[in-house]
């Protein structure tokens, strides 16, 4: 009798998916990363952001600029920390396009899998992982960002998550003092 040349194993892998609740304004985590009561989702932080759930992985920190965006890829809230980035205000970016404050920095802008794409497939719950693009403020040049796109909610929509690249905070360890040599003793 024949045998099967494949067998079939576990693979022991974990397919769950860990999830965070975070502020939309703040970025500040949910106390005790509970999920909060309908009644509950303003943040206590800063009490202006509403709190919104994403996978542990996407969750954007106290330093991260980020924008959430609708199905209809329309801006529903900034962080602080992108209003600063972008020049806008949260109040004149609500409704607008995505794309009149954000654009693909690369030529992946007709692709299944660029940014628009990307975001779509989150804002509707498609996604399997957060998705990654370049992308660039509109109306300038020469600057690319990276962003991470995932899904978050409720209701439910698309998280953008920025990188300015801000330079690293200097290590304190292993640094050696150097001898500082007036700019007149170099002559």
């Amino acid at each position: 009798m024949p045998r099967p040349a494949l067998k079939l194993v576990d693979g022991g892998l974990d397919t769950t998916v860990a999830w965070s609740w975070f502020c939309g304004y703040c970025a500040a985590p949910a106390p005790d990363n509970m999920a909060p009561a309908p009644s509950g989702r303003v943040c206590s932080s800063c009490g202006l952001g509403i709190l919104l759930e994403t996978r542990a992985d996407a969750v954007p920190t106290d330093r991260d600029a980020f924008v959430i965006v609708d199905a209809r890829l329309l801006i529903q809230a900034l962080s602080r920390d992108a209003q600063r980035l972008l020049a806008v205000t949260e109040e004149d970016a609500i409704d607008t396009p995505v794309s009149e404050l954000l654009m693909p920095a690369d030529a992946e802008t007709a692709s299944r899998t660029g940014f628009a794409a990307a975001i779509a497939d989150a804002a509707q719950g498609l996604e399997s992982e957060p998705a990654r693009s370049f992308v660039r403020p509109w109306n300038t040049f020469g600057v690319r960002m990276r962003a991470k796109i995932a899904m978050c909610g409720p209701p439910r929509a698309a998280l953008i998550v920025l990188d300015d690249d801000r330079p690293p905070a200097p290590r304190v360890s292993g640094l050696r003092s150097s001898k500082v040599v007036p700019l007149r003793a170099m002559r």
